[in-house]
């Protein structure tokens, strides 16, 4: 397999290992048994019952987190062959990148956000890092899963450097802690499979949103006309294919939308890469830029979809009703837990006693963010129904 890869490709032979030491495996690379890890996790399973974009679907074909997950990690993978990279590590932050998310998508991570302010906010990146370092506690020698530096260094930083030029405000605390044990090295880029990993994920998420919205019908194909390469693409498929069935042509339009970014971003890259000419991946992460990335073209491209996303989709009044709904859900949970711990269900009621307010406070997020969407609610209803008095 290392044969195989490019130079500057992220090499297990060579990673900075994990924090706890550890016997490597006969059989898997660490990079593989980072990927088998997450995979086993609790957190990775909650994914299932976590909403992408749809609160609760009613449809059982509408994306959840783990099915975004996983297109993500098909897509870095994918892309990762093709540019001769490690595909295992591409793949476990793959897999990781949405394990911080809160119940009820980005509704309930602003709403937790807001609460947690006094106490440094929320942020699910962080938060995925908590689980990863913290949280999980599957084995009997540590906390969390002892991923190797790379995975974890990848996670945090899949959108570039976290401090240094252009980077402002203090660092989440999960990360800084961290960081002062393990350094990331914050500042630098992160390897290229991380940065395979990034886009993949806005690949997978823009045109399975696209898919999402056409199924719930949101929105109609003609009224993509408003962004015009996918205008374009949808009638190159009808007029290929003119007896097909709608679902057919949604279909087929959406994946060859996919493979046009996933061509587009082989192509950029590898010009990146013959004008930095990297040998090794330090290199990749010295450089002053992303290596891995869409062209200018492309980039517009995917700006127009997201903005139609955004207004037919995101914000459509159905959709911000439901979200409204779930920030009450999560204010009203973090309120009535904060007031009374002794109701957290047994373990967590443990390690709040004697908490300070904000150990405790953050222990509540923690709680809260593991929720699925569907316990999320029915832990709300439970509350409510005690007769705390709390209003």
């Amino acid at each position: 397999m290392s044969d195989r890869l490019a130079p500057y490709a992220t090499r297990w032979q060579d990673s900075r290992g994990r924090l706890h030491p550890e016997q490597e495996s006969e059989v898997r690379t660490p990079f593989q048994r980072d990927r088998d890890r997450i995979v086993h996790s609790t957190a990775f399973r909650r994914l299932m019952h976590k909403t992408q974009v749809f609160i609760s679907p009613e449809g059982d074909h509408f994306r959840t987190r783990l099915t975004h997950s996983i297109e993500v990690a098909q897509i870095g993978r994918t892309i990762a062959r093709a540019l001769r990279l490690d595909e295992d590590l591409a793949e476990a932050q793959a897999l990781a990148h949405d394990l911080g998310h809160t119940p009820f998508g980005h509704a309930g991570e602003e709403a937790l956000n807001a609460v947690m302010a006094p106490w440094g906010g929320f942020s699910h990146n962080d938060q995925t890092l908590r689980i990863l370092v913290h949280l999980e506690q599957r084995y009997a020698e540590f906390d969390g899963l002892n991923l190797t530096w790379e995975t974890l260094e990848g996670v945090v930083k899949h959108n570039g450097p976290l401090t240094g030029a252009g980077q402002a405000g203090p660092l989440p605390a999960t990360i800084a802690q961290y960081n002062a044990r393990n350094d990331l090295a914050l500042a630098s880029w992160p390897g290229p499979e991380a940065q395979v990993a990034a886009l993949a994920d806005d690949i997978a998420y823009d045109h399975h949103d696209l898919d999402d919205g056409l199924r719930a019908g949101f929105f109609a194909i003609d009224a993509l006309d408003a962004v015009p390469h996918v205008a374009e693409m949808f009638h190159a498929v009808a007029k290929r294919y003119p007896d097909a069935a709608p679902a057919r042509i949604v279909h087929e339009t959406v994946r060859r939308l996919i493979d046009a970014m996933v061509r587009d971003l082989l192509d950029e890259t590898r010009r990146r890469l013959v004008a930095d000419a990297p040998e090794t991946v330090s290199d990749i992460r010295g450089l002053d830029h992303a290596t891995v990335a869409f062209s200018d073209a492309m980039g517009q491209k995917d700006r127009a979809l997201k903005d139609f996303l955004f207004a037919n989709m995101y914000r459509r009044g159905s959709v911000l009703r439901e979200t409204e709904h779930a920030r009450r859900i999560v204010t009203d949970l973090f309120r009535r837990l904060m007031a009374a711990p002794e109701r957290l269900p047994g373990e967590w009621r443990d390690q709040s006693a004697g908490a300070e307010e904000a150990g405790l406070a953050r222990l509540v997020a923690d709680y809260i963010a593991g929720m699925t969407d569907r316990y999320a609610t029915q832990e709300h209803e439970r509350l409510e129904q005690s007769g705390d008095g709390i209003k």
